[in-house]
């Protein structure tokens, strides 16, 4: 089966200050056309720095990155827009708001999956920012708001996930029925039992023994 992810010999570095921080070192990886892979691993270990060169939001300091049989890695700030555009979808759970995205519409987004209408969806929505007391910052972007006022956010995205098993069983479907790739980023066992197989990242490397198969 092809590989529609590709990971040969991959560093990823950050600067902080005069420091050059390592995320991920020499790293390998190959997920088949088709699979349902969780990754998992402890806070740190190199898991959102994995999925971001995976979809092309960030590039590697070295090494190859190919996916969906192009190399990122060689494709230019427009080029990998353009890529994004035609192959990657992101489902973001918990944190991680999108900057360009309204505090209601970021809290909206678990539901896009379900069969909610558009009504349903804005009124519960409503409900779960009100809860938090952002009714009155539902139209602000996280840019225009404090911190803790994005911690709420977050939270209430994670009020109205009550149907993140339905979700999850969708994810399964589509990738059972339909062959489609889903790459999950999780800490929760429970979601990573859906995928076909577990992938176990820390401290930037893929432990030994870790690429566990999910009857």
């Amino acid at each position: 089966m092809a590989s529609v992810v590709s990971f040969n010999n991959v560093s990823k570095h950050y600067t902080r200050g005069k420091q050059s921080v390592a995320v991920l070192e020499h790293f390998d990886l190959e997920i088949d056309d088709g699979e349902f892979v969780a990754i998992m691993g402890p806070s740190g270990s190199g898991k959102t720095t994995l999925l971001n060169l995976i979809g092309g939001l960030d590039r590697p300091s070295s090494g190859q990155v190919t996916v969906a049989g192009e190399r990122l890695d060689q494709l230019s700030g427009s080029g990998l827009s353009r890529w994004r555009a035609r192959h990657v979808g992101f489902i973001f759970q918990f944190y991680n708001l999108l900057p360009t995205l309204s505090a209601e519409r970021n809290v909206e987004l678990p539901l896009l999956l379900t069969s909610l209408s558009g009504a349903e969806r804005r009124r519960k929505v409503t409900a779960a920012l009100g809860l938090v007391g952002l009714a009155d910052r539902a139209k602000h972007k996280p840019g225009e708001l404090s911190g803790g006022q994005q911690q709420r956010v977050a939270i209430a995205r994670a009020l109205i996930r009550h149907t993140a098993e339905e979700i999850l069983g969708l994810l399964q479907t589509l990738n059972r029925q339909y062959g489609k790739t889903i790459i999950m980023v999780t800490h929760d066992p429970k979601a990573a039992s859906y995928a076909s197989r577990q992938l176990q990242v820390d401290k930037g490397q893929l432990v030994d023994g870790s690429a566990k198969a999910v009857a």
